[in-house]
């Protein structure tokens, strides 16, 4: 069980920093800088990313003693990004709005949690 809760705390910091790293730069004053010092400095966030994803796949599978087998590991990275991103744009990007076919979405997604987990 605390193999299942460090896997998912890690994974929900490192998609903080994917998130930021994919989309910080369309909202935080970089329309100045070129695209190539864009891409290092989100190559220079998503190393970060990184140093939490490794990790938590390393813990959270079952083959080095996790909780999960492969396909829950992604889908769960799947939703925490979805989740993330959502949040994200919402705080950051206030223009955005959350939609009916955006809540829709997420129920599949739910679903095929559902499905994956299922025995």
């Amino acid at each position: 069980m605390l193999n299942a809760t460090y896997t998912i705390a890690l994974l929900i910091g490192s998609n903080v920093f994917m998130t930021l790293a994919w989309y910080g730069h369309l909202k935080f004053g970089t329309q100045n800088l070129a695209l190539f010092w864009i891409i290092i400095i989100s190559w220079g966030i998503a190393f970060f990313e990184y140093c939490l994803q490794v990790p938590a796949n390393r813990i959270g599978f079952s083959g080095n003693g996790g909780a999960f087998n492969l396909w829950q590991l992604k889908v769960i990275q799947e939703v925490i990004s979805l989740s993330v991103f959502c949040v994200f744009t919402l705080l950051v990007f206030k223009g955005e709005t959350l939609r009916l076919n955006h809540i829709i979405g997420f129920i599949f997604l739910i679903l095929a949690v559902y499905f994956i987990f299922k025995k």
